[in-house]
């Protein structure tokens, strides 16, 4: 299927028994550098931002589908030339629009990492914000941390 010039980014969160918030962040496999990132992926034909969000947590993580997925107002442009599919969008496009997402996932879910990731890390808010390289990754993060902190967002119990 062919994928349209839009990213998303999924960042899963879960509550640990103290009522700490912890985030996942992922090591990528395919850069030189160090690059620790949430959930990434393109949005295929037919599919909306959503439906992508759900099947690329599913597919880099394990993700159940049915995780609650919690829609941020964080949204990024990314410079078109960083995806392989960018010579397909013609010579018009420049950047490609990246909408964010947060996923809960219960505490005892493991994560089956794909082989784009090497490794991945239940971290504090903290912690990830100084390990993501990406500045959308760290801008979306905030955002949830926010959310979360202020109870924006309904978890199932």
């Amino acid at each position: 299927m062919a994928r349209l010039p839009l990213q998303i980014l999924v960042i899963p969160y879960r509550y640990r028994d103290d009522g700490r918030i912890e985030y996942a962040i992922f090591r990528r496999g395919d850069h030189s550098e160090d690059c620790w990132q949430g959930v990434a992926g393109g949005v295929e034909q037919g599919e909306t931002a959503e439906q992508a969000a759900r099947r690329e947590a599913m597919e880099e993580a394990g993700v159940p589908f049915k995780a609650p997925l919690v829609s941020l107002d964080a949204v990024a442009s990314v410079p078109a030339f960083h995806f392989q599919d960018r010579d397909l969008w013609g010579p018009d496009v420049y950047v490609v629009l990246e909408r964010a997402f947060g996923i809960y996932l219960e505490d005892d879910l493991t994560i089956v990492l794909s082989r784009e990731h090497t490794e991945y890390r239940w971290v504090a808010y903290e912690e990830a914000s100084r390990l993501l390289k990406w500045d959308s990754n760290r801008t979306a993060l905030w955002e949830l941390n926010e959310r979360l902190k202020r109870d924006d967002i309904n978890v199932p119990s």
